[in-house]
């Protein structure tokens, strides 16, 4: 029997999907040792424990933080989110996330989503992707840009500093993505199951991103600008990983030291290598308000960070 089945239906009181959900967290385990696979079959003869975490409020709490705002009026908030700030509160962030943040700045303007006073997160950045994200304040603008980013009515262009020499220079990337089948902790490029698809398999949802090459060093690194036709969960970082082309310093999908960093003088491979976080900016956001329907258009030049990297970069090809 599955894990997850068997806790459920031992325990009681917590359904299966919760209990899967705490597997994945690392909440369970088999004769001490921590077990994340919800499929594990168990074995006779092993104990088994699940120790749920301590609840959490339902509603985050109102935290004051300096929140770069591009442009604000009563229906949404346009910002710059710096690298290193969680988006919503989870499970091993429970707060000083950007929701705490915009219910500190704007929690009295909040008309309310979904019967709650709280902001409209529409869409998200990965914790270490710096870069332009829009909130709803209302339940209007909510619903509205939520079908804008769902039908792709919008323009958003990110860029991404990855390792090699990208070929060709430009191109479209169409694959699938879906859960890692081994690392529950990563996306992966796997098969788009059709709804007749086997029971169990790994499956993947339909993925586009388009990428330019913007410039390129020593054959060993290059700036993209990469275009969002989808929004899957870590798509360009999974989709250029794919290709074999990793983001720059990317701590989840770059596993091995580049082959391209040896062409690189000493020095610079070692900043690049050594860069604490992915190389990923969401540099510009193009939409149309919500209410009155004009188009609102946003630039973001790279933190200082990556800029730093960048002008490294650029010192050393001369």
């Amino acid at each position: 029997m599955r894990l997850d089945r068997f806790l459920a239906e031992r325990i009681g009181g917590l359904s299966r999907s919760r209990v899967k959900a705490l597997i994945e967290q690392g909440h369970a385990t088999r004769d001490g040792e921590v077990v994340t696979e919800p499929a594990h079959i168990v074995r006779l003869g092993s104990t088994y424990t699940i120790s749920p975490p301590s609840p959490v409020p339902a509603r985050p709490a109102a935290q004051a933080m300096a929140l770069d705002i591009l442009f604000e009026d009563r229906d949404l908030i346009v910002l710059d989110k710096p690298a290193g700030l969680v988006v919503h509160p989870a499970p091993g962030n429970a707060d000083g996330t950007l929701v705490n943040g915009l219910l500190a700045h704007a929690g009295e303007e909040l008309e309310g989503i979904g019967g709650e006073k709280r902001p409209g997160i529409v869409h998200r950045l990965d914790k270490d992707t710096s870069g332009i994200m829009v909130v709803a304040k209302t339940q209007v603008a909510h619903q509205a840009l939520s079908e804008a980013f769902a039908a792709r009515d919008l323009d958003r262009e990110y860029l991404a500093l990855v390792w090699g020499l990208p070929s060709p220079p430009k191109d479209e990337i169409e694959a699938a993505i879906g859960r890692h089948a081994t690392d529950r902790k990563r996306m992966a490029v796997v098969e788009l199951r059709s709804k007749g698809g086997a029971a169990g398999a790994t499956s993947g949802k339909h993925a586009i991103t388009r990428y330019a090459t913007e410039r390129n060093w020593f054959s060993a690194v290059t700036l993209l600008r990469c275009k969002l036709m989808t929004g899957r969960t870590h798509q360009i970082r999974v989709h250029l990983s794919h290709r074999g082309h990793p983001l720059v310093g990317d701590p989840v999908y770059l596993r091995r030291t580049p082959a391209s960093s040896k062409l690189l003088p000493a020095d610079l491979r070692e900043s690049l290598l050594s860069f604490p976080r992915q190389a990923l900016h969401a540099a510009s956001l193009s939409f149309k308000h919500p209410v009155h329907g004009g188009v609102l258009t946003f630039r973001s030049d790279p933190p200082k960070d990556m800029q730093d990297l960048l002008d490294q970069l650029g010192q050393a090809a001369g």
